[in-house]
């Protein structure tokens, strides 16, 4: 297997992953070689630019083994990543996958991460070339996605400009509502209730991400992984501006009676809750006009603008502003 050593008692993992490999298949992906060699081989297209991104995926830090469902784990685990293909405008070819797992978990709970981690590869066109295997008490992922965008069209997070408007795809907060429903769970988790929908299977915005790039729309774009209060100081950072942001216009997610987090209503969640895998980008007000409200049904809203002085302001429902709090997730911040 590219990449996947043969160690002893590593033949039936190695075995359901290559099971893995020659289902997913997938024609046009780059892939000359795959699972059954030292490494792969891929051929970019002509005419085309790589994007190489990495994801980790732990356990106790982005899923929880006794409640999260392991084909969620399988499904996200390369949606996380290829959102970050999407954020450049580009297309995803192939990944490389590299799992550690206790041994007690390399059967049932593996085939159903499997299922997952098949059923993203063929949504995403994105096939399996490779990886690597290892036993560990704990369970962790690590995913490496090939994409590419035809060249000169990949967009940057340091494209934005003052006085560009500041747009967000979808509603904010769902993912860290299903996250606080999971947690307040006592048993694993199913995929039936719709409030779980956006954390245990987001979407990345492959689409709208081509389409941006496509019409030459957006002149700076990031995926929110992180939470819009984390994100977007990163995005003004690399483009040296600032940012205002109006509260009330950020779309936000709707909190079923009973069920709001305590202390988080609907706007600390958008501003602070990660795993949204929406698109933040900003757009020239001369492109404005051809920026429709929606993309296939997903809606684009304008929340704020950017600005010369570097400093990031959020315009309260009052009127007011204040400094936009860093409130999204870090895996440094104690």
């Amino acid at each position: 297997m590219a990449g996947l050593r043969r160690k002893a008692g590593e033949s039936a993992v190695l075995k359901r992953i290559e099971n893995l490999g020659a289902r997913t298949a997938i024609r046009g992906s780059g892939v000359l070689l795959g699972i059954g060699d030292d490494a792969a081989l891929f051929q970019p297209k002509p005419g085309y630019e790589q994007i190489l991104t990495c994801d980790w995926f732990l356990e106790g830090t982005h899923f929880l083994r006794d409640l999260h469902p392991p084909e969620a784990v399988g499904w996200k685990c390369l949606a996380r990543a290829v959102s970050d293909i999407a954020a450049m405008g580009g297309a995803p070819r192939c990944f490389l996958l590299s799992l550690a797992l206790p041994a007690s978990h390399t059967a049932s709970w593996l085939d159903e991460f499997l299922r997952g981690l098949r059923r993203a590869s063929k949504r995403f066109d994105c096939a399996l070339a490779g990886g690597d295997t290892t036993r560990r008490t704990d369970i962790l992922i690590n995913v490496t996605v090939v994409g590419e965008a035809r060249r000169g069209t990949a967009i940057l997070r340091s494209g934005a400009r003052p006085g560009d408007i500041l747009f967000v795809s979808g509603r904010l907060g769902e993912a860290e509502l299903g996250l606080h429903l999971i947690r307040h769970s006592k048993r694993l988790t199913t995929s039936r209730d719709p409030l779980l929908r956006k954390h245990l299977y987001p979407e990345p915005r492959l689409a709208l991400g081509r389409w941006l790039a496509e019409k030459r729309l957006a002149s700076a774009m990031m995926d929110l992984s992180d939470g819009l209060s984390t994100d977007l100081p990163r995005l003004c950072a690399a483009s040296r501006v600032g940012a205002r942001v109006r509260a009330s216009a950020i779309p936000k997610v709707r909190v079923p009676n009973g069920v709001e987090p305590s202390s988080k209503g609907p706007l600390p969640l958008a501003l602070h809750g990660g795993d949204d895998y929406e698109l933040l980008f900003t757009v020239p007000r001369k492109k404005l006009k051809h920026l429709p409200h929606s993309f296939h049904r997903l809606p684009i809203t304008a929340i704020g603008e950017i600005t010369m002085q570097r400093t990031l302001l959020l315009v309260r429902e009052d009127g007011q502003e204040a400094p936009l709090p860093n409130g999204g997730w870090d895996p440094f911040r104690k």
